[in-house]
């Protein structure tokens, strides 16, 4: 995609296992659990937001309800959903403040069958990515993921929080 971002393969495979038969990875991170050492960038309570540890695009964020929760439609009340949907929105925009982004993508994946705890992916592209490298493409983590190191990590983490901040 863009010429500085490191890319190693994903074993689609070995996540494919965890996923549909580990613990709740969003449990896990809600929790401080010491084998989700996910960063942090927002944490209000009733939702948090973290860097994704197999990111498809530089800065990949999630947001989920804190409570474990797995339909997005059937288990979220209006007020409910509008709550998170403004947790989104915010993130998204310190997102974009944070790294460089011609468009952002935002998602609600997951599976009864793996990762089921209700999330929303939030990817900003980079600009000059090729068209044919947009969209699904760019989010599969099946081309590669993001090669960085716990100091860029928190690093970046720490710049969409201080753009979280900056929004008050």
């Amino acid at each position: 995609m863009t010429g500085s971002i490191r890319r190693v393969p994903f074993d689609l495979e070995s996540y494919s296992r965890r996923s549909q038969a580990g613990p709740c990875f969003i449990c896990g991170i809600v929790n401080r659990d010491p084998g989700q050492p996910e960063e942090i960038v927002y944490d209000d309570g009733r939702h948090i937001g973290f860097l994704a540890r197999f990111a498809a695009l530089p800065g990949y964020v999630l947001v989920a309800p804190k409570r474990h929760i797995e339909h997005v439609v059937r288990d979220l009340d209006v007020d409910q959903f509008i709550d998170v949907m403004h947790v989104v929105r915010r993130v998204a925009l310190a997102l974009e403040a944070s790294v460089p982004c011609e468009r952002t993508y935002l998602l609600s994946l997951g599976s009864q069958q793996g990762n089921a705890h209700l999330h929303w992916h939030i990817a900003a592209l980079p600009p000059g990515v090729p068209y044919e490298q947009q969209q699904y493409h760019a989010l599969m983590a099946e081309n590669g993921v993001i090669e960085h190191t716990p100091e860029e990590a928190a690093a970046l983490a720490a710049k969409i929080r201080q753009a979280l901040h900056a929004q008050h």
